[in-house]
């Protein structure tokens, strides 16, 4: 058999098969690895699978998907399970595979108790997010889009490192599940106007300006999916979630949190169905972008926290991403793009230096730090 043509579902179906295996094994006297040694097993193979795609990839093809599967899913509504990845999406998988072992790792030590809780929970969210690249249906998006706020929720409320766990994972959840419920309205409109939820076929519809005549209702519409992904990015000032969540979620969840999500996203789903929308909106979104790299610069520059400091350095390096992107020339869309790959790598690797230093000194304290 042809690997090109299940690759993308193996990829689901790794981290799903190894959540499901990990919860039906109980959990052991303190101490105990299993967990740990199954979920970096079958992370480790995720990533293998990963490595197929850049080097079996068409590098000399452009503008179409690679590795697709599309079969029906639902008759009525047409939805499609739709898969495929392109010289953007294939990356991010990719990253996606490299930082889940690099998780493992970094809890090793880190988490002793509910460790069949916790490896579960890292999986599926881990599904979610390799769904979210290679779904080309956006109802097929949406349901690993949702899929990736609970696991995350979770972890933060439960595993959290102070009493403020719980109100900080609460408020992760209504940040971007409120955002949500309005993507989902907005890709209802858009069905019940082109009967389709398929991403080619939406892209095709916009270039032909075909998908309505109501330009009010297209910009309300363009609006609700960057409300959902600006969150997720996120952009200022819609990052009132970041800072919390960051301090309480675990080393290896803290590393996916911001970013990657909703920059792709707006990427694939706000620029291709929504051209014209996105050029009226890009003013705007360019000067929250300039104010969020100078905003969060100077929130860092104040912090006692070292989470707190990683936090609004974050938010000030993915504004830096948003004022690239929507500045629409090819060196910004370029630029924007690897440095998504490039913040998400370079702030993975300090999460995990920040969690080993607290693991060895049990605090966060900059002051503690003096000399380091």
């Amino acid at each position: 058999m042809n690997l090109d043509h299940s690759i993308l579902t193996l990829l689901l179906l790794t981290p799903l098969v190894g959540a499901i295996v990990i919860a039906l094994i109980p959990d052991r006297e303190q101490g105990s690895k299993l967990h740990h040694i199954i979920a970096l097993a079958v992370t480790l193979l995720t990533l293998l699978f990963t490595l197929h795609l850049p080097a079996h990839f068409d590098y000399a093809s452009f503008g179409r998907f690679q590795f697709e599967q599309n079969t029906e899913w639902i008759t009525s509504p047409a939805i499609r399970y739709h898969l495929g990845v392109d010289g953007l999406s294939m990356w991010l998988v990719v990253l996606t595979g490299v930082l889940a072992p690099l998780g493992v790792l970094a809890s090793w030590n880190a988490v002793k108790t509910r460790t069949r809780l916790f490896f579960t929970l890292f999986l599926l969210q881990q599904v979610a997010m390799i769904g979210i690249f290679v779904s080309l249906d956006l109802f097929l998006y949406y349901g690993f889009w949702e899929l990736s706020l609970v696991p995350m929720t979770l972890l933060i409320a439960t595993f959290g490192r102070t009493e403020n766990r719980r109100r900080a994972g609460i408020k992760f959840f209504l940040y971007t599940f409120i955002p949500s419920a309005l993507l989902l309205v907005a890709m209802i409109w858009l069905y019940a106007h082109t009967s389709t939820f398929d991403l080619p076929a939406l892209k095709m519809l916009a270039s032909q300006h075909a998908i309505s005549t109501n330009g009010t209702a297209l910009l309300l519409c363009s609006l609700a999916f960057l409300f959902a992904f600006g969150v997720k990015v996120p952009i200022f000032p819609l990052h009132g979630w970041l800072s919390e969540a960051v301090q309480e979620a675990p080393t290896a969840m803290v590393m996916v949190l911001a970013g990657k999500l909703g920059l792709y996203s707006i990427l694939r789903f706000s620029f291709a169905i929504f051209p014209e929308e996105s050029r009226h909106l890009a003013p705007l979104l360019i000067a929250l972008g300039a104010i969020g790299i100078v905003y969060g610069a100077l929130l860092a520059l104040v912090q006692t926290d070292l989470k707190k400091l990683a936090a609004f350095a974050t938010l000030s390096a993915n504004s830096f991403i948003v004022l690239g992107i929507f500045t629409f020339t090819l060196s910004g869309l370029d630029g924007g793009t690897y440095q998504i790959l490039n913040e998400s790598l370079i702030g993975a690797g300090l999460f995990i230096l920040l969690g080993l230093l607290y693991e060895r000194y049990g605090t966060y304290d900059i002051r503690d730090y003096g000399g380091l």
